[in-house]
């Protein structure tokens, strides 16, 4: 599978980058190390661990040591850092860089850029934007939409209703992410993101009717880009003495890249207004994060009152 990527020019436009050097074609040139480095102690030499596929930022303390050094010893410092041809330097605070880095970034092909934002600042939106765009990913056959703010994964066989439960979200005020296939990445230690692959954006397939364009018949309040998965619901069909989950105590995680998300099962059978149910799903799901959990607080309330006549005199 092929690594991902960033092209370098996106990077530029979306920081507001200024090149200060561009090597013939780094525009197009591939980022793909979500981590950004400031070179402290490369500056004196130690380069154990250094991860030269890495962006590095200067800041005001590279600077003022940097300005400390003489020309020769600047000179040996970028030398030193630029010959590991890393993605791209950085000066931050919008200082500019030293003829020196100049020469030696000329000399073996590196960009070097400015920006005006403080480094900490810069550092940290690169950062969250590098592991949205690098983070890792997988697609899953599903449904993704956003209910009261709250990113539903539909899961199920084909031809259980995920399309057409969908459909009746949207018709309810809710937005659709993605139909039939869902990009999913990892953001962060915690968070996935949804997204439906450009091609079928806004498409979605409703059996005896064919594709429609969501965005064209029920407005651009209707479907959103990207959505945050907080809840996987299963769909399944409804299997006759088959024991079903009543109370909700216990609770279920599926594992997508790494990170648990909770998980319900739905039973489906002529007569349940799934959209419905799914409106209470996300709410409740909304509720547990907020610390009220409705099956354990009737839990705890029914073991209180057992213990109590029980125990009368306690």
């Amino acid at each position: 599978m092929e690594k991902a990527f960033v092209k370098l020019h996106q990077i530029l436009d979306e920081f507001e980058l200024r090149l200060c050097y561009a090597p013939p074609d780094c525009l197009e040139s591939h980022v793909t190390s979500m981590d950004i480095y400031r070179p402290g102690l490369q500056l004196v030499g130690f380069y154990d661990y250094f991860d030269a596929t890495s962006i590095q930022v200067m800041g005001k303390v590279e600077w003022a040591f940097l300005e400390s050094l003489d020309s020769e010893q600047r000179t040996k410092v970028f030398d030193s850092l630029l010959s590991k041809h890393i993605p791209l330097l950085i000066f931050a605070r919008d200082y500019e860089p030293f003829p020196e880095c100049l020469a030696m970034a000329e000399r073996y092909q590196v960009p070097v850029a400015r920006s005006s934002s403080p480094t900490k600042d810069l550092m940290a939106a690169m950062t969250s934007s590098l592991h949205v765009h690098l983070g890792p990913t997988t697609t899953l056959h599903g449904v993704l939409v956003e209910v009261y703010g709250e990113g539903i994964l539909l899961l199920g066989d084909s031809g259980v209703g995920k399309s057409e439960t969908a459909i009746e979200l949207v018709k309810r005020g809710h937005r659709l992410i993605a139909d039939d296939a869902v990009d999913i990445k990892k953001v962060s230690a915690r968070t996935l993101v949804g997204s439906a692959p450009e091609m079928i954006r806004y498409f979605i397939e409703l059996r005896g009717i064919g594709i429609i364009d969501v965005r064209r018949i029920f407005g651009m309040g209707s479907v959103k880009p990207t959505e945050r998965i907080d809840l996987v619901v299963r769909l399944e069909r409804w299997e006759e003495g088959k024991p079903y989950d009543r109370l909700g105590v216990d609770e279920q995680t599926m594992t997508i890249l790494d990170i648990k998300v909770p998980v319900l099962t739905i039973p489906v059978h002529p007569g349940r207004n799934l959209a419905i149910i799914l409106e209470v799903a996300a709410m409740n799901n909304r509720n547990k994060r907020m610390g009220h959990n409705a099956a354990k607080e009737l839990s705890d309330k029914i073991y209180r009152t057992m213990m109590a006549q029980q125990n009368p005199e306690t």
